[in-house]
């Protein structure tokens, strides 16, 4: 169906070239919003003055408005430091829908863009410029930046640059060098998640002069946090329960490998739960397609490896799922920081097994540097007590970042409040509620004013909203959030607005938003209150990734053609046929397995038993692959039985 509207809006397109009377106006003007969150106005301020910043606020506190703002209004030019393309592709992209220039210069361009964009950033061309690490330190790159008006650095990620850091990248450490390079200009750092000790080594890696430093607190009283230690069998069941808890809502689950990540999606379909991939070895169109799929709500589940989540600006994510133990608080708390970014109640659920601890400790050991293995010791022991406490999880979090809650229960954890439905009996729901009544403390007071149900919005509208949005996100290729956010979708369907000017007073939408959709829009209302609805999707066919492979074994084919035509990878495959031989739902074949190796591996099997595959493959010679070592171990347990 076809909303779009046939006037244009010259009166909209005047109002742009208006000169910004000031920095509210700007905001209503290109963003859609009335009023700055906390901090972001005294931010906007420091930087307009001329001075150093450093700000630390969490995943969704309006970090990049920060340094977007005021290069509109400086009329000069923001090199914003990203660490990912896709991140700064989409922020570009983002901005031109609002009607501020911007452009990125990254490896994936062809010489003759990366040109284009060169002569136009000298020329003032662009209000943002986004590059990376990589790029900013190369010679050539730093000539050229000396003939562009460069207002200030923004270094997004900048916990990046400390060896302190939960993600140091070696690349951030040349950033130092930008005091030298540009002596004059400002340096604003932006990070959501970093230490005490990191704050300072951010300072002195930048050479920072004398800054203003904003720090918001850490404490999202929004979020439920939950952490069950599991058995592998235990943490399958409670994975399903859990997400069957959260009908039609949009979930975040975190795997801690690409083969976990491939298993938990088959296993998720096993059971009738639609849910996409994404991890760093899928083809990229594959793993972009699938990222678009979940941020247009086609596919509520999302399974990924922590290369999933930087940048993505989904407000309405009810859960976010870790299925291992992070290697640090800083790395749980920016990723669960993903859910509840619309300030709704949110779950975040740690579900972890002993085996994890054995992994991180083994991959702690082979770290070459002693100081970087010390390193991440201290962080190992962090988060250990963080999963094993007894303690307010927000508190342990906030005491970790260096601030000190005035409370000592959060009423939003397993420790302080009774356990959702899904993790816990009810035996052990009465005993929960018995130690959240106890009376430690006093409880946070933000705890007490959730908001825990979603906005009364009529669903069939929001329904045939998200529909044309799709279809526009389509048509113009950008991310669905770029066209539109869940939060302009819901004040849409509240206020149903009549007329264009309406459209100006909806959260979200700027005057190029309202020039660019404006009539859609109305046309969707229009057609709305004529009786269109959605098109409505035919409940997915349950897929079963065991039939699927069971069917294709059949047909003659390899391990490795059935890999490819599930978009799979080989030992995914070889792990899901294994347990179907293991739960006798699939008969062994001999032929699996190269026949000069078959009797080997049985009798190391025998010798070393059949609990651990590890031992057999260091018993076997080099060129025995792991995956034909789980297939005899497979038919041995399954004669066991």
């Amino acid at each position: 169906m076809d909303f779009r509207g046939r006037n244009s809006l010259h009166g909209l397109q005047l109002y742009i070239l208006i000169a910004v009377p000031d920095l509210k106006a700007a905001l209503r003007q290109y963003w859609g919003y009335d009023a700055f969150r906390p901090l972001q106005e005294r931010i906007v301020h420091s930087l307009m003055q001329g001075k150093d910043v450093a700000v630390v606020m969490p995943t969704g506190g309006g970090k990049s408005l920060c340094y977007q703002l005021p290069a509109l209004v400086s009329g000069k030019t923001v090199v914003v430091i990203s660490p990912l393309i896709s991140l700064m592709q989409d922020q570009a992209a983002q901005l031109a829908l609002m009607g501020i220039p911007a452009a990125v210069i990254n490896s994936s361009q062809s010489s003759g863009d990366q040109q284009q964009v060169m002569r136009g950033a000298m020329k003032g061309a662009y209000r943002l410029l986004y590059l990376s690490p990589e790029r900013l330190a190369r010679a050539d790159t730093v000539a050229w930046l000396q003939k562009v008006p460069v207002a200030f650095f923004a270094i997004d990620e900048a916990h990046c640059i400390s060896e302190w850091g939960h993600e140091f990248r070696p690349e951030y450490r040349q950033l130092s060098r930008l005091r030298d390079h540009f002596p004059t200009q400002p340096i604003a750092a932006f990070t959501a998640s970093a230490t005490k000790r990191v704050r300072h080594d951010i300072l002195d890696q930048l050479h920072m002069r004398e800054p203003d430093k904003y720090i918001a607190s850490f404490h999202r009283p929004n979020l439920r946090y939950l952490v069950k230690l599991c058995e592998p069998k235990s943490q399958e069941k409670l994975l399903i329960s859990a997400v069957r808890s959260y009908p039609g809502s949009n979930i975040i689950i975190y795997a801690p490998t690409i083969a976990r990540v491939e298993e938990t999606v088959d296993t998720l379909g096993e059971h009738g739960i639609a849910a996409l991939a994404y991890h760093g070895q899928m083809e990229g169109s594959t793993r972009q397609r699938n990222q678009e799929r979940w941020m247009a709500d086609e596919v509520r589940v999302l399974v990924g490896t922590i290369a999933f989540g930087l940048g993505i600006n989904k407000a309405a994510v009810r859960a976010v799922i870790h299925l291992s133990l992070p290697k640090s608080i800083e790395q749980y708390y920016q990723e669960a920081g993903r859910a509840g970014r619309d300030g709704l109640q949110a779950d975040c659920a740690l579900l972890w097994q002993n085996r994890d601890a054995g992994l991180l400790a083994y991959f702690i050991e082979k770290l070459g540097d002693p100081n970087e293995r010390e390193r991440a010791w201290q962080r190992y022991h962090a988060i250990r007590r963080f999963a094993e406490g007894g303690q307010c999880r927000h508190r342990q979090i906030c005491l970790h970042f260096g601030e000190t809650p005035k409370w000592e229960s959060c009423g939003m954890c397993d420790v302080c409040a009774e356990l959702p439905d899904w993790m816990a009996g009810k035996h052990v729901k009465a005993a929960a509620s018995a130690k959240a009544t106890a009376g430690v403390s006093k409880p946070a007071p933000a705890a007490k004013k959730l908001v825990a149900a979603l906005p009364a919005v009529d669903l069939e509208l929001m329904e045939l909203l998200r529909e044309w949005r799709r279809e526009t996100a389509r048509r113009t290729s950008v991310p669905a959030y770029i066209v539109l956010t869940d939060a302009s979708l819901d004040d849409i369907c509240r206020q149903r607005p009549g007329t264009v000017n309406d459209l100006l007073g909806i959260t979200g939408i700027g005057v190029k938003k309202a020039e660019l959709y404006g009539q859609e829009i109305l046309g969707v209302l229009r057609a709305f209150d004529g009786g269109s609805r959605a098109v409505a999707v035919a409940p997915e066919t349950r897929y079963s990734p065991a039939a699927e492979t069971i069917q294709l074994l059949e047909q003659g084919r390899t391990f490795a053609e059935i890999a490819q035509i599930r978009n799979r990878q080989l030992g995914t495959v070889v792990n899901l046929v294994a347990d179907l031989v293991e739960k006798k739902q699939l008969v062994y074949c001999e032929d699996w397995v190269r026949a000069e190796y078959r009797d080997q591996i049985e009798a190391a099997a025998a010798r070393l038993g059949v609990q651990w595959l590890k031992p057999i493959k260091e018993a076997m010679p080099a060129e025995v692959t792991f995956e034909e070592v789980r297939l005899i171990v497979a038919k041995l347990r399954a004669l066991a039985v």
